[in-house]
């Protein structure tokens, strides 16, 4: 059973990472006929919303883009903050949707915000509980990844809307601009978003995945000891 949970989320996580990088290589070569850049875009973007405290930044690496709602940056890689494709400027779009969901005090990120603390707690209890507990205090360490890992898959379940949400605001406000398109490039920008959902969507199933192995390991561990 856990070389299947394993194999299967870990293909899940390839095939979804080859999809985004598969998808934003293609339409990345995709100029959009405004000729705006992802910065622009995310400038017009936040200032229609009415959003004046958020800073955008350029970074290195490829997609590392994203939004940082503690310090209300927006911070787009290198070649979505200059480029004019439409892949750069609907990961722009984006990343602004959540920005937008912060000023809204969107439900789902407020939760995903308050979670984060918890869930980098997780993170670190899981390998401590997986490796040393597991070897001297098993009976320990078993409720201790059931914990880690609930926290982790509950997260990332609610990490789903939040990305699903800021995909569909970028799309709508990208098509009502003019930034892209309708057509071609309407389309080509939507693939792009599309196959980086799913990549959340594979985060989840493997983090679900793991708290059921060890919750249900935990239930049999709990039968044999009655």
């Amino acid at each position: 059973m856990i070389w299947i949970i394993f194999f299967g989320t870990m293909a899940l996580s390839l095939l979804a990472s080859w999809k985004v990088r598969s998808a934003y290589n293609r339409y990345s070569k995709v100029h959009a006929s405004s000729g705006l850049t992802g910065a622009e875009v995310a400038q017009r973007i936040l200032d229609i919303n009415d959003i004046h405290d958020v800073s955008i930044h350029p970074t290195q690496g490829h997609l590392t883009d994203h939004y940082d709602p503690s310090n209300r940056r927006l911070v787009l890689s290198e070649e979505n903050y200059h480029g004019t494709s439409v892949a750069a400027l609907g990961i722009a779009a984006h990343e602004c949707g959540h920005a937008i969901q912060h000023k809204q005090l969107y439900s789902p990120l407020q939760w995903r915000m308050a979670a984060v603390g918890l869930t980098t707690a997780a993170g670190w209890l899981i390998p401590i509980a997986g490796t040393v507990l597991w070897f001297t205090m098993p009976k320990v360490a078993l409720p201790l990844l059931v914990v880690g890992f609930g926290i982790i898959m509950l997260f990332q379940l609610v990490t789903l809307p939040v990305e699903f949400d800021a995909t569909a605001r970028a799309k709508k406000i990208l098509a009502s601009t003019g930034a892209v398109a309708s057509g071609a490039e309407f389309n080509a920008m939507s693939k792009v978003l599309d196959a980086a959902a799913l990549t959340y969507v594979a985060a989840f199933i493997g983090a679900l995945a793991e708290f059921l192995y060890y919750a249900m390991m935990l239930l049999g561990q709990g039968r044999r000891d009655e």
